[in-house]
């Protein structure tokens, strides 16, 4: 990997958290790659992860070595992002988007409007002749299904008629006489027909898209009321595709048209201002609770460092000392925890301050600067949860003599900031970058909580299963879990590969496939 990694990984945290494309250069400066993402600082920061490498294939290899700088541009959307990424791709050439292949083309629609019966296709290369294209479109589904019902709405053949003759002929008017209730059939000139079709193009390149939106909402709650449940199905069908569709999207020309991006540099040291920090929290710890059941709650603790994720040191709690669902509890227990660890352990490793009377907190912060503490104490701690959460936290950060650690309480509901001991919360402007630093600390340990949540619920959910069968043991359902993996795997497998399995006898294979069937 490049020698710049760590630069590379430090600069995370500037990334911004929006879809856009993202330009990979080598030490020349030569464009190597360009990419599109949803949000850019999470698809960046799989490329500078340390197990990437060894996952990757040669080619990938060979890009990740290669890295020497990026920069990354942002867009409105997904549809914009794709169609930069094309037009960046095509200006640069990029060595390693045709070794990938990863260069997805999406489907353009195109349209002969000089034909006599225009209708319209899908293909996927927009060439230099006389049909018109729209695109690209990156949900196919949504874009095949808008199709049939605009054909359907307008009354626009899928197949061109060869003369009047031809049954298809007919189509267009049988269409709109159910439609308008009027004389279409065998009736239709190719002036009202073009007029269809300019119709159906202009709502197809995005002209007009929020009223028919609000016509067929109109509709849908109409069919809901008369208790047509099946039309208000459809028809919200209708405008869930035609909405992905016809979503706007800038086109860019070349290079010099893309976006500007904004790297909001000052958020901690914002922060820092609002929350009367003596200097930006570099370093910040999240904590949050999730409850697997009615008896059992997990919690999760994520890092950042200097604004952006340390995923090496995340950590995850089982919840031992409380019954039920309690999230003050909870939270007093995995603080406690987390924080007497840093302290046993930085006192253990450092056994000549273990009779100091230097504040704890200002002891710790020390060795963390001279590099002799095992684990370093954050600058902020932040609880996911409002006043509640954040007294249960104190209180245990004052029992073990950190009262001096910064600490505050993010109420979900209103985004509300707490302070210990002061019931008035601050409230900091959606816009600025202090605040949308907090909400992505505070997601990431909410998400980081339930991915654990999950995992144990689906072990449990396996284990169960299994602690029915009739005669099962612990060795037997270890032996199997083991062999096959999965209980899906167990329900699939012969009743000879059952009997193979280490401990497994005739009699136990026959209860197993008997129990799964």
């Amino acid at each position: 990997m490049s020698s710049k990694l760590p630069e590379l990984r430090a600069r995370m945290h500037t990334v911004p958290l929006k879809p856009g494309v993202y330009i990979m250069r080598d030490r020349l400066g030569h464009v190597i790659y360009v990419g599109k993402a949803k949000v850019l600082r999470k698809r960046l920061g799989s490329y500078f992860l340390p197990s990437r490498k060894k996952r990757a294939d040669l080619k990938t290899r060979a890009l990740l070595d290669s890295i020497w700088d990026f920069e990354t541009h942002t867009v409105r959307n997904e549809e914009e992002a794709l169609i930069l990424e094309e037009k960046l791709i095509k200006q640069y050439r990029p060595r390693y988007n045709i070794a990938l292949k990863d260069d997805k083309r999406y489907f353009l629609v195109k349209i002969d409007l000089q034909a006599k019966y225009p209708i319209f296709k899908l293909c996927r290369i927009r060439r230099n002749d006389s049909f018109k294209y729209f695109g690209p479109f990156v949900h196919s589904r949504a874009l095949i299904a808008t199709l049939e019902w605009i054909n359907k709405e307008f009354g626009i053949w899928t197949q061109a008629p060869v003369s009047e003759d031809d049954p298809a002929y007919k189509q267009v008017g049988e269409v709109l006489n159910r439609r308008y209730g009027e004389q279409y059939v065998g009736e239709i000139s190719d002036q009202e027909y073009h007029e269809r079709v300019s119709e159906a193009c202009a709502l197809l390149s995005g002209k007009g898209r929020r009223e028919r939106v609000n016509r067929l909402k109109v509709e849908m709650e109409e069919a809901a009321s008369g208790l047509d449940f099946e039309k208000a199905a459809e028809l919200r069908d209708v405008i869930d595709n035609l909405e992905k569709t016809t979503i706007k999207a800038r086109q860019f020309a070349h290079a010099k048209s893309i976006p500007t991006t904004v790297l909001p540099a000052e958020d901690l040291a914002e922060l820092a201002d609002y929350l009367k920090l003596p200097r930006p929290p570099a370093m910040m710890e999240c904590f949050d609770i999730s409850n697997v059941s009615s008896t059992h709650s997990v919690a999760s603790m994520v890092r950042f460092l200097n604004g952006a994720p340390d995923n090496s040191n995340y950590r995850r709690y089982r919840i031992k000392t409380v019954d039920g669902q309690d999230d003050f509890a909870s939270m007093a227990e995995v603080v406690r925890r987390r924080y007497s660890r840093i302290a046993t352990e930085s006192m253990r490793a450092n056994p000549e301050y273990a009779e100091s009377q230097e504040d704890l907190t200002e002891l710790l912060y020390r060795l963390r600067a001279e590099g002799a503490s095992p684990i370093a104490l954050p600058d902020l701690v932040i609880v996911d949860g409002g006043k509640g959460q954040l007294s249960a936290a104190y209180a245990e950060l004052t029992k073990l003599g950190l009262h001096d650690l910064p600490i505050i309480g993010l109420a979900k509901q209103r985004e509300e900031i707490f302070f210990p001991g002061n019931s008035k919360p601050l409230r900091i402007d959606h816009n600025q970058g202090a605040l949308k630093l907090m909400q992505r600390i505070r997601d990431e340990a909410h998400r980081y909580a339930n991915l654990y949540n999950e995992l144990l619920l689906k072990k449990r959910m396996r284990e169960s299963l299994l602690d029915d069968c009739p005669g099962m043991t612990e060795g037997r359902k270890n032996a199997l879990l083991k062999k096959f993996g999965s209980i899906a795997k167990i329900k699939k497998a012969t009743q000879l590969q059952i009997e193979s399995t280490p401990g497994i006898g005739r009699l136990t294979a026959e209860k197993i496939i008997h129990y799964f069937h």
